[in-house]
Order: structure tokens, then C-alpha cells, then sequence
């Protein structure tokens, strides 16, 4: 075979200057940087990580403990009311980060009870946020999906042979992709029996095999399962607790709550096996909302509100008699604060969006929302605006004169 010496030669010259210049700016960039020569460890990685999966690797360092100290505060600022619910999830939290629960376990497990609108689902959102920095990192399964026996599989994933088993399960593999996560089981007491027996495995061993025999780890999960069970009872106790003119006493109303939770607790051992309950962390009942918290929430939602109307560059005022209005006009006992969004929704973005299509608005300019004659009035505020400098006339331009005719040509000669 022919061997091309020469053109080998050339190819290791070339990589001989290559080495050598490479080696030449190494060296200059050394002398650059002097003695502080970057250096990346372990932290360094693991910060990364975390940054890009919403993993919490990295140390529990003093910012952190300070923190997950502040927890409760954290999570009211965004959550009105549920002062135990909040408590006991912080409590479980703190337990988990400080190295103290069972390392094979969820992180916490918990039935939520109460009725609807008081805040179950938001607390949820909010320890997703707190934990993952992402509201959204919650893996949600309505129950009522879930309550047939052939409808179970799709959690794990179908058997072999059945259409999806290629897809995974609902539940395994969510997990699998978002390993820290919210597991929300909603009204959990619709699902099949058999949920239950999948269920049990994840609060005790942490671990749930799929269709296809793989493990998947639950150990960095929060379980949370909500249920309706004793609303009824519960609607009932609350009549006369923080919705009538005469206030109860707090001491009162924490004994009426005691009482409604007995009720409850009863209702739930008839429902639940008890081996379940055993592996539930806290059975926490979510208390209805008082006309104060219901005015905080007022504030929170139209809070929001204004926030959407500053990326119009524009600013929503609202009065505290107009706050007062809807706080009342958006209270039900039975549906929680529901019908407050509805509210504030018909009497406030509703006209406010019609405002903004049929008015000129310019950055800077406000929206004041008050109470007129016992309803909600909408007022534009517009900031004066610089009336425009008129552009000066251009003078006429002064007529040409006539040319003169060139000597020696008179008029029709060429």
C-alpha cells in the first residue's frame, strides 16, 4: 500500500505548533490571573444541579435554617387563615431538613378536610413554591378519575400487551421526572380500594414498583390527600362561627372546632381503613374563613390584579370601602372564597378590561376603583398630558422670475 510519509509529516508539524501555541496562552493567561486561579468543587457542582432541577443539594447553611425558621411566615404572606394546617406541614419540613425522619418515608403525609375554599389546594401550591421554588412542581390526580378497578393501572402504567405500556404510569412516572414534588391525591375518598393498597406502600416503604417492575423513590414527596368527608358537619358547626354579627370569642370558636373535628375524625375511621390512617403523618381540618380573613383575601386578589396593570405601565387604586363591598358581596359560608374571585372578576375586570379597549391610556396613568351611590365605579385618571407645540408655518417661497430669452435666439428659432 502506498504511504504518504510526506504528507504525515506535515499533519505532525501542524500538531507540534498547535501544542506549543496552546501551551503559549495557557501560560499568558496564568500570568493574568495571577495567583487566584479558579478552582470547582464540590459545592460549586452542586449548586449548578440545583439551579437546573429545583433540587435542594446544596448545604443547609445558615441562610437556609433561617428560612425554613420563618416558614409559616413565608407561606401567610401568600396563604390567608389555617394557622394548624400551616404549622403542622412547616413542623414535618424542618423535621425532614434537619436529617430527623425516616429517610425511606415521604417527606410528609397529610389528609386535608374541610370545605371547599378555604384554602387546601392553595396550601399545596404554596409548599411546592417554598420547597421547589415552583408553584407548578405538584403532581395532581383527581381521585374521581381513579374509581374503577381497570382504571387504576394507568398510575403504574398499563400491563404488558395493553395500549400505553410503553407511556408509564401517571404517578410513577412523574415522579421519576420531578422526584421533589407535591403529590396531591384529590378527594381521595372516591378512589378504588386498590389505590389504597398503592398508597400504603408510598407512606410506608416510600417506593412504588410500576407496570414494567422499575422502583421509583417517594422519599422527596409530600403526599397530600384531600377529602369532603363530614363537610356536611362541618358546614353545619361553622353557622354560627365568624359569620354572623355577634363574633364568637376565640376561646369559643376553638372549642367549636374542637368539637366539629371529633365529628369529623369519626366520619373518617368509618370511612378509612385504620392501617391507612396509622401511615397518615396529620389528619389536619382546615377551619372556615372569618369576614377578617375573608378582607385579607380581598387585598390578596386585588393585589394581583394590579400587578397584571403594571405591564400596562398603569396603576389600580381601590378605596377601603370598595375592598369592604366585596369582601361581603364575595363571602359564602358553603363555597369559601370561590366566589370572591367571581366577584371581583364581574365587578372589577370585567369593566376594567372594557376601560382599557375603549380609552387611550398612556404609561403612568391610574384606574380608582370606589363605591358611588352603594356600587362599584370605575374612574380613569389620566395624567395631564403636554399639549403639542404647533409646527410652524413654512414661508412661501418667493416666485421665480422669468427667464430671459438667450441673445441672439428670438421666440420659434432653434
Amino acid at each position: 500500500a502506498n504511504q504518504d510519509y510526506e504528507t504525515a509529516a506535515s499533519f505532525r508539524d501542524k500538531e507540534k505548533k498547535l501544542k506549543d501555541k496552546y501551551v503559549k496562552e495557557e501560560m499568558e493567561w496564568r500570568d493574568k490571573l495571577g495567583a487566584t486561579v479558579p478552582e470547582v468543587d464540590e459545592e460549586n457542582i452542586a449548586e449548578i444541579v440545583s439551579s437546573w432541577t429545583g433540587v435542594p443539594v446544596s448545604r443547609l447553611v445558615e441562610e437556609e435554617t433561617t428560612r425554613l425558621m420563618r416558614m409559616e411566615e413565608d407561606i401567610h404572606a401568600r396563604l390567608i387563615g389555617q394557622d394548624d394546617a400551616v404549622k403542622v406541614v412547616s413542623q414535618a419540613v424542618r423535621r425532614a431538613r434537619a436529617g430527623l425522619k425516616d429517610t425511606k418515608r415521604p417527606i410528609g403525609s397529610f389528609i386535608f378536610l374541610g370545605p371547599t375554599g378555604v384554602g387546601k389546594t392553595e396550601l399545596a401550591r404554596q409548599l411546592a413554591r417554598f420547597l421547589f421554588d415552583n408553584e407548578e412542581a405538584i403532581v395532581r390526580l383527581d381521585m374521581s378519575e381513579f374509581m374503577e378497578r381497570h382504571t387504576t393501572a394507568r398510575l403504574v402504567g398499563s400491563p404488558p400487551g395493553y395500549v400505553g405500556y410503553d407511556e408509564g404510569g401517571q404517578l410513577t412516572e412523574a415522579i421519576r421526572r420531578r422526584p421533589y414534588s407535591v403529590v396531591l391525591f384529590d378527594e381521595i375518598e372516591k378512589a378504588h380500594p386498590e389505590v389504597f393498597n398503592m398508597l400504603l406502600q408510598i407512606l410506608e416503604d416510600g417506593r412504588l414498583a410500576d407496570a414494567k417492575g422499575k422502583q421509583v423513590n417517594f422519599a422527596n414527596t409530600i403526599v397530600i390527600m384531600t377529602s369532603n368527608i363530614g363537610v356536611t358537619n362541618l358546614q353545619q358547626a361553622t353557622t354560627s362561627m365568624g359569620f354572623q354579627p355577634s363574633m364568637p370569642s376565640t376561646s369559643q370558636e376553638e372549642k367549636e372546632h374542637g368539637k366539629m373535628r371529633e365529628k369529623i375524625m369519626d366520619e373518617l375511621k368509618k370511612t378509612f381503613r385504620p392501617e391507612f390512617l396509622n401511615r397518615v403523618d396529620a389528619v389536619v381540618v382546615f377551619k372556615a374563613l372569618s369576614p377578617a380573613e375573608m378582607r385579607q383575601i380581598v387585598d390578596l386578589l386585588v393585589f394581583k390584579v394590579a400587578q397584571r396593570l403594571e405591564e400596562h405601565e398603569m396603576k389600580l387604586e381601590v378605596t377601603a370601602e370598595a375592598k369592604d363591598y366585596l369582601g361581603k358581596e364575595g363571602y359564602d359560608r358553603i363555597y369559601g372564597a370561590r366566589p370572591l374571585r367571581r366577584v371581583i372578576q364581574r365587578l372589577i375586570e370585567d369593566p376594567l378590561s372594557e376601560t382599557l379597549l375603549t380609552t387611550k391610556f398612556s404609561a403612568g396613568d391610574s384606574v380608582l376603583v370606589e363605591m358611588v351611590d352603594g356600587q362599584i365605579k370605575l374612574t380613569p385618571s389620566q395624567k395631564p398630558r403636554e399639549p403639542k407645540a404647533e409646527k410652524p408655518e413654512k414661508p412661501e417661497k418667493p416666485e421665480k422670475p422669468p427667464k430671459e430669452p438667450v441673445a441672439g435666439k428670438g421666440k420659434g428659432e432653434s
